[in-house]
């Protein structure tokens, strides 16, 4: 009997745990997601720089405007395209109320520097400047920033345009054959000047014998008066003659016909005559454009008075290889541009 209980027993454990064998696993409770960290945003596309320039003549003028407008490309190119700079001109601003209305013009739509180039344009820019605080001008040739009449967003830059014309006077002197340079001015200010008088100097330091004759035509874009002026020259019996500004080709084409040399300025105007022209003295603005630009983005909008020199790079001396320079002169111009550097030689007479 107790046998028969025991089996009955094991049966039952044996049932009971083969039904909860069989029984459906608990289903577990549902979990929270897990919060999702969100997408890193991409950074939006930085601005590029806006610059801006105003030119009284042509970006291939093969001088003044030209100078500058290359400068600004070639810091564009350093940094890194358009993308990153962006480069607006308004060239043949002979006009000085067009010039203004340009300047106001590129402030009010948001460039970031506006270069007015050009020292006529100097009353006009002080007028402006105080209207757009947020915007760096610059402007030249001049050393006056207007800080004086409490302008505080304007930069100035001058060339000294003196010392690469007294080495032009030194080669001049040094090559002619019948002791007359004739130099054909535009107007007696800024660069201009300051050239005519250091090739002066420089050609009666290097041959106090020689005579140098200087006409001004009064006008920085007269072409026809700037060839009429170079006449006078040849008629005089100059050999070597020089001028500033862009309408120098006129002059350059006299030379040319009458087999005088031309030394240039601001830019290289060999490739107006390539048998012609001896040599150049190059402005090279990049410097300076690179330094208001900096200055620009740390909040710097204007109070620098920027100058170009021999000593830092701002004025180089160009030869044309098309035309002999005995090497006994060019280590005359050599000796000179030290001799500047060095503070032993003051380019100008005054």
């Amino acid at each position: 009997m107790k046998t028969k209980v025991f089996q009955v027993g094991v049966l039952f454990l044996l049932l009971a745990f083969f039904v909860s064998a069989c029984a459906p696993a608990a289903t577990p409770a549902p979990q929270e997601p897990a919060p999702q960290e969100p997408a890193p945003q991409e950074p939006a596309p930085a601005e590029p720089l806006k610059v801006a320039v105003i030119m009284p003549s042509s970006i291939t003028d093969y001088a003044f405007s030209q100078s500058f407008y290359e400068g600004l490309k070639i810091v564009q190119e350093e940094m890194g395209g358009e993308g990153n700079m962006e480069i607006a001109f308004s060239e043949g601003m002979f006009n000085v109320p067009d010039a203004a209305a340009a300047i106001r013009d590129y402030a009010a739509t948001g460039y970031d520097i506006v270069f007015a180039h050009g020292s006529q344009y100097g009353t006009s820019l002080a007028q402006i400047a105080p209207d757009f605080p947020e915007t760096a001008f610059a402007w030249g040739t001049s050393l006056d920033t207007f800080q004086a009449q409490g302008v505080t967003n304007v930069h100035a830059y001058q060339a000294e345009a003196q010392e690469g014309g007294f080495v032009m006077g030194v080669i001049a002197a040094l090559m002619s054959e019948s002791g007359v340079l004739g130099i054909a001015g535009p107007v007696e200010a800024g660069d201009a000047k300051l050239y005519v008088d250091g090739f002066a100097h420089g050609a009666k330091y290097a041959r106090p014998d020689v005579t140098v004759n200087i006409t001004y035509t009064g006008s920085f874009s007269d072409v026809s008066l700037m060839a009429a002026a170079a006449n006078t020259h040849i008629s005089a019996g100059a050999d070597m003659l020089t001028g500033s500004s862009q309408s120098v080709v006129g002059a350059i084409g006299v030379a040319k016909d009458n087999g005088a040399y031309w030394f240039g300025t601001q830019w290289d105007q060999s490739p107006i005559a390539p048998e012609t022209v001896v040599a150049s003295q190059i402005f090279d603005w990049t410097g300076i454009i690179k330094d208001i630009i900096d200055s620009a983005s740390k909040g710097v909008l204007g109070g620098k008075a920027y100058t170009l020199t021999f000593k830092n790079e701002g004025l180089v001396l160009k030869y044309n290889d098309a035309v002999p320079v005995p090497d006994e002169i060019k280590a005359a111009a050599a000796d000179a541009i030290q001799g500047i550097m060095d503070g032993e030689i003051d380019p100008l007479p005054y």
